[in-house]
Parts: structure tokens; C-alpha cells; sequence
């Protein structure tokens, strides 16, 4: 075997140049693929770790996120290097295992991006619960303020009718001897007194409640302005919620009337607090956490996938020399259905019926198929992987200028013969 290597270069010209950069571009993109998929797998992990920490022991999550991460790009890479008609038993238990590994993933990070997406609603939610439970007492409180009220005033005109009809005589309280008699009696100034308490209380309990409605001004405007300022708001609103509370209660027990339940506020902590990570959060489905869960994982799939068409490793000069050479000793190729150059492994029936023996090339095929450089079709054939081309057109090329250089130098040697 002549191990002579020529120039590599060949023919100048603008496609050689384009195939340059093209060939430059697409090398570059593959080893740029292999950090984007490092930081795409450790966002993944670090969102899996997060759901998982809230289920089991941090140091257990943290091992059981690297395990499923490794899983999703060993799997992703062992697929495609794989057909389904080359091992299926090996093909389904890489496939159910990236499976197994992608759904435990998504259902982990779905909590991380849940939180994420949903913090303004869920926020929004609770100013907007307890908004309705603060109104909702405040319309029982004007309930029962209005029926209070109402009972005041008719206590009241009926003891200013009262003391009318003690004036002119005509109350039916009055003796038969003062009856029809006008003017400020003993019996007058009985209901007269009964009516300036009415009258007092009445004003009184007026000023109350128009204390108790400054209270809930200043409430209804810091629950109006709870979104702005949380935590000055949300202070001011617990203790005007607490004076109206108090002074509404001392009022309507005074008065003879139940009291409203209050609403149990949960305190600020509470209130602000992030969302507790639980697997309730799929009865309240976010499509849009779901999808950012996925689409991580489905980038680490997808380019891990696609890394796979990258050898692990360059072939020397004479490992090139070496697969070329034995590669030329088969006899069926074949364009399949993915646009790739097949090869049949296999004997052919003259080879069989000569006992050819064909370890030099099976080695080679072996030995190229462990490199990523051929992909497993099914027992009998193999095809080439896009990183094999160049190699062998360089081989190729290079064989090509030898030939020439041999036809040149023959002619050469053939002129001088004639010539002397």
C-alpha cells in the first residue's frame, strides 16, 4: 500500500471557495452545538432539581436530576445512531428510557415555570380574594348598620309623637282629668325627657357610624391601592379592618343585633409568599408553563440528537487510508430512502461460493461504525454518516492526483524514449 500523501488542495475557483466556508460554517455549528446543549441541560436540570427538592431529600433530587438530564442526552445521541430495523429491542429500550427521563423532566420543571408564569396571577388572585371577602363583610356591616339605624329613627318619631300628644293632652297615657289640656305638664316633661334620650342617642349613634365610615374610607383605599404599595397597604388595610371591626361590634351589641363574621386575613408573610410547588398545580393546567418545560427538553433532545453526526474523535492519515481502502473491497452500494450511500456487508453468492475471506473489511466497518463514522441500517447493511463524506472524497481526491501524476510522469518517460 503506498503511503505517499499528495496536496490536498485542489483546483482553485469560486466553488471551492463556497464549499470551504460552507463546510467551515457547518463544522462551526456543530461545535457550537455541544455548550448549547451543556446550558440547556443544566437549565433543565436545575428546574428538575427545583420541583423534585420539594418532594424528596435535596442530595437525592440533586443525584436523580443528573441521572435523568444524562439519560435524556445519551439516549437522544444513542438514537440516532440507531435503526429500528438494525436491534429493535435496543431501539425501544433507548426510546422508552428517553421517554421515562423527558416526562419526569417536564413534570419537575413544569412547578419552576408554573411559579414563574403564574406569580402575577397568582398574586392578582389573592388581592382580588380578598377584596371580595373585605366587601363582602362591609356590605353585611351596612346591612346591619341600615336596620339599626331605621330602628333608631322610628324609636325616635314615635317618641316625638309622644311627647306632641303630651303636649296637646291627647296621649293616651294622660288622665281622664287633664285630657285636651295643652301645655308642658309633669307628664310633658315625662316624655319630653324619654325624647331628648331618644334624640341624643340617636345623634349620637350617628356619630358613630360616621366614625366607623372614615375607618372604612381609609380601608377601601389601601385595598384599592393593595397592587401599588403591597406591604404599606396591606399593613394600613389590617388595622382599619381591625377599628371597624372592634367599633362596629361594641355598636351593634349595644344595640341589641349580632355582628357580621369578620374575614380571616392571612397575615403579610403569607400573602407574598411564592407558590408552594405540588402536584395540585395540574388541576389549574398553565399551557404555557407546560410548553416552557418542554420546549427546554425538546431543544436537549433535538441537538443532542443531531450532535451524534459529529465523530467523537478526527482519524489519523492512515486510519482514513485504511477505511478507504477496505470500503473499496465491497461491491453493492445503494442510495436508501435517506439519501445517504448504503452498503450491503453481507457476502455476495460468488464470494461465498470462492470462501472470500472478508475480515479486512468487516474490521473497517467495525471499526468506523464504533467511530460514528457508519450508522447501522439493518444485519446486512450499513450507510455512511455525513462526516464519512469529506474523508473519502479526500481520499479519493488524493488517489485521483496520483493517478494523474503517474499518467503524467509515464507520458513523460514516453516522450523521452521517442525523442531520444
Amino acid at each position: 500500500m503506498n503511503k505517499a500523501r499528495h496536496p490536498k488542495s485542489g483546483p482553485g475557483g469560486l466553488g471551492s471557495f463556497l464549499n470551504y466556508i460552507q463546510t467551515s460554517f457547518v463544522g462551526l455549528l456543530r461545535v457550537w452545538s455541544i455548550p448549547i446543549v451543556l446550558m440547556l441541560s443544566i437549565s433543565s436540570g436545575f428546574t428538575t432539581y427545583y420541583g423534585l427538592s420539594y418532594f424528596i431529600l435535596p442530595w437525592i433530587a440533586l443525584i436523580i436530576t443528573i441521572a435523568i438530564q444524562s439519560i435524556i442526552v445519551i439516549c437522544s445521541l444513542e438514537m440516532a445512531s440507531i435503526h429500528w430495523q438494525a436491534n429493535r429491542g435496543r431501539y425501544l429500550s433507548v426510546v422508552l428510557s428517553l421517554l421515562v427521563a423527558i416526562t419526569a423532566s417536564i413534570t419537575f420543571s413544569y412547578f419552576k415555570f408554573y411559579e414563574v408564569s403564574q406569580a402575577e396571577t397568582i398574586r392578582i388572585d389573592r388581592i382580588n380574594a380578598l377584596r371580595k371577602d373585605v366587601n363582602s363583610y362591609l356590605s353585611n356591616l351596612v346591612t346591619v348598620k341600615s336596620t339599626i339605624l331605621k330602628q333608631k329613627h322610628a324609636d325616635l318619631d314615635k317618641a316625638t309623637s309622644e311627647v306632641s300628644q303630651a303636649y296637646f293632652g291627647t296621649h293616651e297615657q294622660v288622665p281622664a282629668a287633664y285630657k285636651n289640656i295643652v301645655g308642658e305638664g309633669p307628664f310633658w316633661k315625662h316624655y319630653n325627657q324619654r325624647y331628648q334620650e331618644k334624640k341624643t342617642s340617636f345623634e349620637q349613634i350617628e356619630k358613630d357610624f360616621h366614625q366607623i365610615d372614615e375607618h372604612i374610607r381609609a380601608l377601601q383605599t389601601s385595598l384599592n391601592h393593595l397592587s401599588v404599595d403591597t406591604e404599606k397597604n396591606f399593613q394600613v388595610l389590617t388595622a382599619e379592618l381591625q377599628e371597624v371591626q372592634l367599633k362596629f361590634n361594641e355598636l351593634a351589641t349595644n344595640a341589641g343585633y349580632s355582628v357580621p363574621e369578620p374575614p380571616i386575613l392571612m397575615t403579610y408573610v403569607q400573602f407574598v409568599q411564592g407558590v408552594t410547588p405540588s402536584f395540585a398545580m395540574w388541576n389549574d393546567f398553565s399551557l404555557f408553563a407546560f410548553a416552557c418545560a418542554a420546549m427546554v427538553d425538546f431543544f436537549t433532545f433535538l441537538l443532542s440528537y443531531r450532535l451524534e453526526t459529529t465523530a467523537p474523535g478526527p482519524l489519523s492519515e492512515e486510519e482514513q487510508e485504511l477505511a478507504f481502502q477496505c470500503l473499496r473491497e465491497f461491491s453493492e452500494f445503494r442510495i436508501n430512502s435517506n439519501d445517504e450511500l448504503e452498503i450491503v456487508i453481507e457476502k455476495t453468492p460468488l464470494e461465498r461460493a470462492r470462501h472470500y475471506s472478508d475480515w479486512s473489511r468487516m474490521f473497517a466497518v467495525g471499526f468506523l461504525l464504533s467511530r460514528g463514522f457508519l450508522r447501522k441500517i439493518d444485519k446486512r447493511s450499513v450507510e455512511f454518516a455525513p462526516n464519512l463524506y469529506p474523508l473519502m472524497s479526500e481520499c479519493m481526491s488524493a488517489k485521483i492526483l496520483e493517478l494523474k501524476s503517474q499518467a503524467a510522469l509515464a507520458k513523460t518517460q514516453a516522450d523521452e524514449v521517442g525523442n531520444g
